[in-house]
């Protein structure tokens, strides 16, 4: 690894922004391009200091606490691509302290796995001056709709409990291939999550795995294909998409457990992505208390195909 200059001693006081925070994961937020190995090194060794004093890697900063971190030789990053500035994202509520916003299909919530960048990185170069932006939650690269981002710590907090305790009403809209009969339905089928051999993740449906819970409602029926609302009561990776196709009823454009064959026909007709759309949310403001109900419609193409099959149906079927 290249190694580029030496930044000198810094003396950080802990604001809002960063109070609850774990030691090490702020030291890996401030001290980009340092391996972690160094990170955790410096902090048994008691060279970063807080309030005078030596601190575990998972003591939790409070307000206030002044820290010392030592000369640090920071890595070269200046091979890797800047984080484009990107068009500015639609934004569904906003306040001091969350950020509501409709995302696009096609990118990713953050970097890795291959991915050098996603959305909260382009929302950080698009305000550069915010303190604070996390991700309360995430969504399938391949899904669009409603993302929550937190602006102060102690939101976050307070989201990620809810997220937990299914404090968090999520609502997604999708069309599956066949015809689902079921007005209301519960799917409790465990998911397991699992590597495939180049490293992609992948999930199934196994009694061995952590508990799932869907509701899905029929919205709209055709002979080919139904319009469902599906509320998750949990957020397993890929839950929508494993539940409904264990069920028979994969997901249109779903190139990860559809039926391939079939996406390759509905490419040719029009619609090149997965529809599955997070088109509402609903919950209590994490400080205030207050209700909030944001809504997102569904992105033109989806939009679009859908009238697309409405209007087959009506000729094939009158």
């Amino acid at each position: 690894m290249d190694l580029g200059k030496t930044i000198a001693v810094r003396r950080e006081t802990v604001d809002e922004g960063s109070a609850g925070q774990r030691i090490d994961n702020y030291l890996a937020r401030v001290c980009k391009g340092v391996p972690k190995s160094h990170l955790y090194r410096i902090l048994r060794s008691g060279e970063v200091r807080v309030n005078g004093g030596r601190v575990s890697q998972t003591y939790r900063l409070r307000l206030g606490d002044e820290l010392r971190i030592p000369p640090i030789r920071l890595a070269d990053r200046d091979d890797r691509p800047p984080v484009p500035v990107g068009e500015p994202f639609r934004v569904a509520w906003e306040d001091e302290a969350l950020l509501v916003i409709d995302k696009p299909a096609g990118l990713a919530v953050h970097g890795g796995s291959g991915v050098s960048f996603g959305v909260i990185e382009q929302l950080r170069r698009q305000r550069p001056e915010a303190r604070f932006l996390e991700l309360a939650h995430r969504l399938d690269r391949e899904t669009s709709g409603l993302l929550i981002i937190a602006k102060k710590r102690s939101a976050l907090t307070v989201l990620h409990d809810r997220m937990r305790d299914g404090g968090i009403d999520k609502r997604y809209l999708t069309l599956v291939s066949g015809r689902w009969m079921n007005p209301r339905q519960h799917m409790r089928q465990p998911l397991h999550k699992y590597l495939l051999a180049d490293g992609e993740r992948r999930v199934r449906v196994d009694r061995e795995g952590k508990p799932a819970h869907s509701i899905v409602s029929l919205v709209r029926r055709w002979q080919s294909c139904s319009q469902l609302e599906v509320e998750l009561k949990t957020g397993r990776t890929h839950q929508i998409r494993v539940h409904l196709t264990d069920a028979g009823f994969p997901l249109l454009g779903d190139d990860k457990y559809g039926d391939f064959a079939l996406n390759k026909q509905l490419e040719r007709e029009g619609l090149k992505r997965m529809f599955l759309h997070a088109w509402r949310l609903d919950f209590r403001h994490p400080l205030s208390d207050a209700p909030i109900s944001v809504s997102a419609p569904l992105p033109e193409e989806l939009a679009r195909y859908l009238a697309a099959v409405e209007q087959q149906e009506e000729r094939d079927y009158g």
